[in-house]
């Protein structure tokens, strides 16, 4: 028989409550499970999450079954770089953001999702390639939500409100939403508010990327019709203008306490005053107070810019070991790394969804998130112990309740004799 303590882990770590905490879906109490908008999506079944067919009016026990385009071989999960579909070959990129196709309008939105931090004077030319690719349909921007001293120095709320002074043509485009944390948010997102295609702009080097996820999990994390990844057009590091400016640019020239070269990098629509306070910003989110190593560790800030010092501490094993939690940066996708390339990594999320990420796309995650494993050690666990009510207080959420009292919860549903 099973313990009360062993009910909680089993219930708290099952994988259909983990795919569901990740997709921001909200259990009805009876096995299934609501989508943001109250809707009905899916249920558990033997452990797992079963999704519905959203677009049918009869509920299935499989999701509805996959046009032979968007099917993917079963070993492609375990490949870097999948093989292209016939729907990825049919469909239509067009570099430099070109005009959508007028048969998509109006059913169709585009979006963007990226880091922006900071903003500089190039994401506005990712801006415009969604909005020619939109051609005057929905288009909606949508900024990552990590933050760290080192790659991701400006809060969400500061780095949008600078978004919006920067680029005033697209204000009502760019969503403050907390909730929308990697790429899979945003395609979920627009499933349930009907899209039946959609549009993702992204840098040139990102295409693939995008792609291969995207197309990946469809019809079973949502269901469009067409998913097509747009470039914004060439990327170039070492490039002067527009086409060389980043945000990894921007985050060495505060480094290096060089305020001309960071002006460079913003729009005219902000002026002195404000390009200043953007300067002092990302100088205060990325720790200006802390001791001068860990400032001036470039390949912390920019690994663009320093390769060799990313590839010795990576080489050494100083960084991304197996089993580390990290974060791609790009998608926002955070998963555990299971296998180690020559310069890239193999991660699975809490969903058992793999990814591949490049190791200076990627940040290690210093939370720990509860998969199928134990929070603590078996040492740490056994009953009567202090740490196994600290852990099952974890477990359970009661630790965030302020001022929560064990000993007079207990006593005060303890039978009377």
């Amino acid at each position: 028989m099973k313990s009360f303590f062993q009910f909680l882990n089993e219930a708290g770590t099952s994988q259909a409550s983990m795919q569901a905490q990740k997709l921001n879906l909200k259990s009805d109490g009876h096995g299934g499970w609501l989508d943001t908008r109250g809707n009905f999506v899916a249920t558990t079944e033997k452990g797992k999450l079963v999704f519905k067919d959203k677009k049918k009016t009869t509920t299935q026990q499989q999701p509805v079954e996959k046009p032979a385009a968007r099917q993917q071989p079963a070993a492609a999960q375990e490949k870097p770089k999948a093989e292209p579909t016939s729907q990825e070959k049919t469909k239509a990129q067009k570099p430099e953001g070109g005009e959508s196709d007028s048969g998509l309008e109006g059913d169709t939105l585009t979006v963007a999702f990226g880091r922006f931090n900071p903003p500089t004077v190039g994401h506005g030319k990712l801006l415009s390639a969604a909005k020619k690719a939109a051609s005057g349909g929905d288009l909606k921007i949508y900024p990552s939500r990590t933050q760290d001293p080192k790659k991701n120095p400006l809060d969400p709320d500061m780095k949008i409100s600078f978004m919006k002074k920067m680029f005033p043509e697209f204000e009502e485009n760019i969503i403050n939403d907390d909730q929308m944390k990697s790429i899979f948010n945003v395609l979920i997102a627009a499933d349930e508010e009907e899209y039946t295609n959609i549009n993702i702009i992204v840098g040139s080097d990102r295409v693939a990327e995008f792609e291969n996820l995207a197309t990946k999990y469809n019809g079973d994390l949502y269901n469009f019709e067409m998913i097509r990844v747009i470039s914004a057009g060439v990327r170039d590091a070492d490039a002067e203008g527009v086409e060389g400016m980043s945000a990894s640019k921007m985050r060495k020239a505060v480094m290096d306490d060089d305020f001309e070269s960071f002006r460079k990098g913003t729009p005219k629509a902000l002026d002195d005053g404000e390009t200043q306070s953007l300067f002092n910003a990302v100088r205060q989110g990325m720790g200006k107070k802390k001791t001068k190593k860990e400032v001036t560790e470039l390949w912390q800030v920019a690994p663009k810019f320093d390769t060799n010092g990313l590839r010795e501490h990576y080489v050494g094993n100083r960084i991304f070991r197996k089993g580390t939690l990290v974060e791609n940066l790009n998608t926002g996708l955070i998963g555990e790394v299971i296998r180690r390339g020559t310069n890239y990594l193999i991660c699975v999320t809490e969903g058992n969804d793999m990814f591949k990420s490049w190791i200076h796309d990627v940040m290690e995650v210093k939370e720990k998130i509860f998969t199928n494993t134990c929070g603590v050690p078996a040492d740490q666990r056994e009953v009567g112990t202090d740490s196994l009510r600290k852990y099952t207080m974890k477990m359970t959420d009661t630790a965030k309740i302020d001022n929560f009292n064990i000993k007079q919860f207990i006593n005060k549903y303890k039978a009377k004799k």
